[in-house]
């Protein structure tokens, strides 16, 4: 008698992202913790994995050791953290496969919207966009999300929101910032870089605003604008 198998369904991966300082650690925890309460099996990544042997490249970029923004180029920088992510693609991948949820705070679009701003103009930046997804989607063959939620706040309220983060054990030397949010140029230049992604794949790009006219939203009104987006995503009731 031949019995047909049911294939398990492949779960969704949705990616917090944004500018340095935008919230996505805390909106990561509170995302994380809802999920668990709507008893949604769930499996979450938090890039960079400092730390991990995969990271060693990033962590020394951000630290410095290598020159300054403009003395690494962006296509050597986006190979230090797509090397971490190729790390974890087979556990993500394995993840997807079973069926579960899959939440990672940053991931390529980390990439996009950081050393994408290094190029000038759309088109360059359209050209990077299109040489760093073929190079993790297609030649290291990491998992593409299916939806990346970019938390906007402006790059001048990111960056004093930064200096209130723990200290963090990749940065040396009593360091409260990296190299990428020392730069408050670089800030707003990626600040737009990752609007320009929004209106060039508003489908898999989507913006979050965290600010409304003047007053920076609480954590936890940022959390029900992404909560919404995510219930309707994974089909779940209200």
């Amino acid at each position: 008698m031949y019995v047909k198998i049911k294939r398990m369904k492949r779960g969704k991966f949705i990616v917090l992202e944004g500018t340095d300082g935008s919230g996505k650690a805390t909106q990561f925890r509170l995302l994380s913790e809802r999920l668990r309460k709507a008893k949604v099996k769930a499996s979450t990544f938090d890039f960079p994995r400092y730390g991990h042997p995969s990271a060693w490249f990033v962590e020394r970029y951000l630290n410095g050791d290598f020159g300054s923004l403009k003395e690494v180029g962006p296509k050597t920088a986006s190979l230090f953290y797509a090397l971490d992510r190729y790390a974890a693609g087979p556990a993500i991948r394995s993840a997807l496969t079973q069926g579960k949820t899959v939440i990672s705070n940053r991931y390529v679009a980390s990439n996009l919207g950081h050393q994408g701003s290094k190029m000038r103009g759309p088109a360059a930046k359209r050209k990077y966009f299109q040489w760093d997804m073929e190079l993790e989607y297609g030649t290291n063959n990491i998992p593409e999300p299916d939806l990346n939620l970019i938390l906007h706040v402006p790059a001048k309220v990111a960056q004093k929101l930064v200096d209130q983060k723990l200290r963090r054990r990749y940065l040396l030397n009593g360091k409260k910032r990296d190299l990428h949010e020392t730069d408050l140029g670089h800030l707003k230049r990626t600040e737009g870089t990752y609007l320009l992604l929004s209106e060039l794949f508003p489908e898999k790009f989507r913006l979050v605003e965290c600010v409304r006219g003047d007053r920076l939203l609480s954590p936890e009104e940022v959390h029900e604008k992404i909560w919404q987006i995510v219930r309707s995503r994974l089909k779940l009731k209200a």
